[in-house]
């Protein structure tokens, strides 16, 4: 039972190297562990913290990113409806310049038909009065006693006339 027990002297001799174990250790220990461990908790505090600055810059540029994506899809839409106007207004133009350009080609072509009838007509009454010129001649030519023979000879040179 005596180890159960331990004596008086071995108490007092175990409490006092304790108790100079307990000041060495609270001297030159404890001060170095504990900043040890402040210093750790601090790390770690300023690890927590820039993790949430990081995350809090993330989500920030997350929502810059999608308001640039937002931004670019809108001046692309506006890109293409400027180009779509554009080309509908070149198309507009290219239409127009066509139909004036058709109008004067028109308006050309219809002059020239008409100053070609103009030649025609005057042409056609040339030979008209040139004919007349010619049967009158040849009417006078005749003998102007007769009268059967003149009309004779007028209905001959018409019938012949309308021959040619």
């Amino acid at each position: 039972m005596q180890l159960l027990t331990p004596a008086l002297g071995l108490i007092i001799w175990t409490l006092l190297a304790f108790l100079v174990v307990f000041l060495i250790l609270k001297k030159y220990a404890w001060p170095a562990i504990l900043g040890g461990l402040k210093k750790r908790e601090e790390t770690i505090a300023e690890s927590l913290a820039s993790a949430e600055r990081i995350k809090a810059e993330m989500a920030q540029m997350k929502s810059e990113n999608e308001s640039l994506l937002a931004q670019a899809r809108e001046e692309r839409a506006g890109m293409l409806k400027d180009a779509k106007h554009t080309a509908d207004k070149m198309v507009a133009d290219a239409k127009e310049k066509a139909k004036a350009e058709y109008d004067k080609i028109l308006a050309d072509a219809q002059s020239a038909i008409q100053q070609q009838k103009n030649a025609v007509l005057t042409d056609l009454k040339n030979q008209v009065g040139a004919l007349i010129i010619e049967v009158a001649e040849k009417v006078l030519r005749k003998e102007l006693s007769d009268k059967n023979k003149q009309e004779d000879y007028i209905r001959q040179l018409s019938d012949e006339v309308k021959l040619n």
